[in-house]
Order: structure tokens, then sequence, then C-alpha cells
């Protein structure tokens, strides 16, 4: 198992400093295009680069990425700070006669959030990467995409208390310890709570509990400000034969798991306190999914988005595929039936795949909304979005018409207006409004609503920007207004108005 000491995390992160062992670096060494590649789990272009170049940061990828058999004096050169024997002491090689081999992979990680840049240094179990397929069942994963996805909408933010449900390597904890004083971290794996620990001393981060046990146990009693959770939310079959991964399968029917986590937020968020968390869920016949995720949010501010909609058989393939198995394989037809009867005998006529934002209300109006955002989203200022969003629900504006229409209102700095004229004509068929920032969002308007916009500047309320567009378009002011306050609402809601 890793462990580091004060004086060995010390050492090693500074044999990791020296031989400038980045993303920017190893970019540079074989090439973004590899370096892409070796960030999906595909290290062929990287080790071909790595075997012509005598780069420190290649050597230490040679060991920590991909788990090469390196001779003993070529990890010297890598560590003279720690040595191949301290290297044995906190669990990161094994002797192997003359050489060494890592028992775990550590690779640099740069992350960009609301709170700035930076970049970390991340232990996990060795992946395909290192020749490692399919994966054991007590695998503890890497960064990958859902982690980057959860960190990016954790929003900035100071508070006193977070809580990593189901932590695996411990990079969420990482990201919680920008935001808060202590950050309790729980698995109901041992070693995913001893890599967490790793982590957080190798880069210097305090603050941060371990904790085992599942779900809420852990916990019981206890109140966050602040809830990340990417938990092991797979709709897999409860059948023999079926590999049971501890990163991805909670080990309940369908998404219980999902429902479990998401119901138990209510009792563990401070009021105020808001919670991220990553998950599936189904859809049947008469109860969508996006429903049934609202139901579990009952009493809670929410706001789900739904990224993904799977049919059984593509989601059968995505998590086959996944857990290492490919198509024309051993096993793999066997367990693409065991998904298709478990999901047709439970009535399961899609799956969701997206996140769930929550707040506990201090009081008022509760926030409702799940949606469907299935174009590409950018990562940067998500987390200030997803503050702002629950932040504009707590708008007066937002509920009130007599508030609304005495507001003033100014555009946010992201949003453009893109006109679409057929060519010879003097007035736009399409306008549209266009979201730079957030969930970049595209909004068709006419020319009523792209007036009040594009008038928003603060100086003038919705009431007399509504009376003067009335009057410009020769419409009915009162029907005007009926037919805008609903609309620039929702521009509010999704961060394309600002209240002044």
């Amino acid at each position: 198992m890793p462990s580091l000491t004060p004086a060995l995390a010390l050492a090693l992160a500074a044999d990791l400093a020296e031989a400038r062992y980045t993303d920017e670096r190893l970019a540079a060494v074989w090439g973004r295009s590899a370096h892409a590649a070796l960030r999906a789990g595909d290290a062929a272009a990287a080790r071909r680069a790595a075997g012509r170049t005598e780069d420190p940061a290649a050597l230490v990828a040679r060991i920590l990425w991909w788990g090469e058999d390196v001779p003993a004096e070529a990890a010297v050169r890598a560590f003279p700070r720690t040595g191949v024997d301290g290297l044995v002491a906190a669990g990161v090689v094994e002797r192997r006669d003359a050489a060494v081999r890592a028992l775990v992979a550590i690779r640099p990680q740069a992350f960009r959030d609301d709170l700035g840049d930076g970049s970390w240094w991340i232990a996990s179990d060795l992946d395909e990467a290192a020749g490692i397929a399919p994966l054991p069942p007590a695998h503890v994963l890497g960064v990958g995409g859902a982690s980057r996805t959860l960190a990016a909408l954790l929003p900035p933010g100071d508070v006193e208390l977070a809580l990593d449900l189901g932590c695996g390597c411990g990079i969420l904890s990482l990201h919680l310890a920008r935001r808060a004083r202590r950050v309790v971290a729980t698995d109901v794996s041992a070693r995913a709570l001893e890599l967490t620990a790793f982590n957080a001393r190798l880069n210097g981060v305090t603050g941060i509990e371990t904790r085992l046990g599942s779900l809420y146990g852990p916990v019981r009693g206890e109140r966050f400000g602040l809830i990340a959770a990417n938990p092991p939310f797979v709709v897999t079959p409860r059948a023999e034969g079926v590999p049971v991964h501890e990163y991805r399968d909670g080990g309940l029917v369908g998404d219980g798991l999902m429902e479990a986590v998401v119901t138990g937020l209510g009792a563990h968020l401070e009021p105020g306190g808001l919670a991220a968390v990553l998950g599936n869920w189904e859809s049947r016949p008469g109860r969508p999914g996006l429903d049934a995720v609202r139901g579990w949010l009952a009493g809670l501010d929410a706001w789900i988005v739904e990224r993904e909609e799977l049919d059984p058989v593509e989601y059968a393939r995505l998590w086959v595929r996944d857990g290492g198995v490919r198509a024309g394989t051993p096993g793999y037809d066997r367990l693409v039936t065991a998904w298709l009867d478990d999901l047709e005998g439970r009535g399961v006529a899609s799956l969701g795949l997206g996140w769930v934002l929550a707040r506990r209300p201090r009081g008022g109006v509760v926030a409702e909304r799940a949606e469907r955002v299935g174009h590409p989203v950018g990562e940067g200022g998500l987390g200030a979005h997803v503050a702002a969003f629950f932040a504009a629900h707590d708008a007066p504006a937002l509920h009130d018409d007599t508030v609304l229409l005495a507001s003033r209102l100014v555009v946010a700095p992201d949003v453009t207006e893109a006109r679409h004229l057929v060519p010879g004509a003097d007035d736009p068929s399409v306008i549209e409004l266009r979201q730079g920032g957030g969930l970049g969002r595209t909004v068709a308007a006419d020319p009523a609503l792209a007036a009040l916009v594009g008038a928003s500047d603060g100086e003038l309320t919705v009431a007399a920007l509504v009376a003067a567009i009335a009057e410009l378009l020769e419409v009915d002011a009162a029907d005007l207004r009926a037919d805008l306050l609903p609309r620039v609402r929702e521009l509010i809601a999704t961060g394309f108005l600002r209240v002044a």
C-alpha cells in the first residue's frame, strides 16, 4: 500500500519538480497529439518518443506513467533525493532483480478553475496504459473525464467543511480543499483512502480527513457547506458472472445507488450548502429519468442537467467496453446480453447521464430546473455559472412581475448576438443570442426580445424598456409585457441577463 512520510513526500515532490514532470513538459517532449493519446490510455506514440530522448520527464513517465521495468541506476537518476529505497518504502515501486517497477501510477494533472491555474501529481492504480486489462474489481481510477467535469462544477467560495463522497484517488478532495478549511473524504475502499492521503501529502495539501464506509455512514449527523460526489453510479446487472468494479458499481439494483446518494443530500447540507453529483438514471414508460431525479430532491433547490440519453444497447456496449472487454473477445456477447436482459426485465427504456446540482434552501421559493443539454460545454467558468444560477434564483425579480418590471438589467459580458438574413432582405429571418461561457447556450430571439436585451445596460427599468419597444413595434404594451416577462426571467436564470 502506498504511504508517504513527510520527509519522503518532500523528497519525491522535489524530484518530480526537478524532472519537470508536468503536462506541459511532457506534451513538449513527445508532441501534443501523442500526449492527448496518452491521456486517453494509448501510450504507443509517447513510448516511441520516450525511447529517443534522455529528457528526465520522459524517464519518470516510463517509470510512473506506464510502469516499465527500469534499471535501478536509471531510477536513481530520476529520483536522486528519494532514491530506490525511498520509493520502495513509499510503496511506489518494487525491486525486480536489478530493476524497479511501479506499483502505482503517478501522473501530472494540470487544472484551471474559477480560482486560477495549478498542477498536481496524482497517484492511482496502474491501468490500460501500463498494460492492465481488464481492470481488476478493486481498481482505483486516476483522473478521468468525469472527475474533471465534477471539479469544474464546483463553485468558488469559502466554506468551513466539505465532503468528498466516494473519493477514489482523492482528486476531488484536492479541489474541495481549495474551497474549504476542512475536507472529509469517504470511500468503501481502504486503498482509495490511502491513495487520497498519499496525494494530499505529495502535493502539500492539508486539512483532508479520510474515513472508511459506505454512503453517508461515516458522516452521520454532520452537515457540510459543499458536497462533491462521483459515486459508483453505473447501472450494472446483478447477475452471476458480471464483474463488479468498486469504482463504478454501487452494488444496488438499477439506479438505486444514485437515488440513495441524491436523497441523502438534504440531511447533510447546511442551509445554503451546495452539492454537485455526477450520475446515471433510468427512464421507464411513464417515468422519465429527469422526473425521477427531481423527486429524489424534494425540498431542495435543484438543477438537473442530462448530458446524454442512451438506449439500452448503447448503454450496455459503453460499460462492457469500459470494463476492458471488447467486441469479438471472449465474454463480450455474454456481458452485453446480461445488461440487456436486466434492463429489459425492469422495463428500462433509456438511461440518462449527467449531473445533479442541489442546494439546501434558506427559505423562499424552491428552485426546480431539469433539462437536457446535449451540445458541447466547456469546463471553464462552470463553477461560477453554477453559483450565479442559484444567486439568480434568490433574486426577487425572478418570482415577482412587479419587482422584475422595476428592475434594471445588464447583459452578461459573454453574450453576443447573431443575425441571419436572406440575401437581399432588410430584416433578419433569425436572431440568436449566444452565451460564450457557462453552458454555451444559444437562444432564438424575436425583434422584441432582442431589442430588450440590446438595451439592457442598467439605465432603464424593464417596464420602461417594454413600453418603448411596444411603441416602436406598434403593439399593445400589456400583451408585449405578458409575452416578454417569462422569457426575460429565463434569460436571468440562465445567465444571459443580470439584475443590476
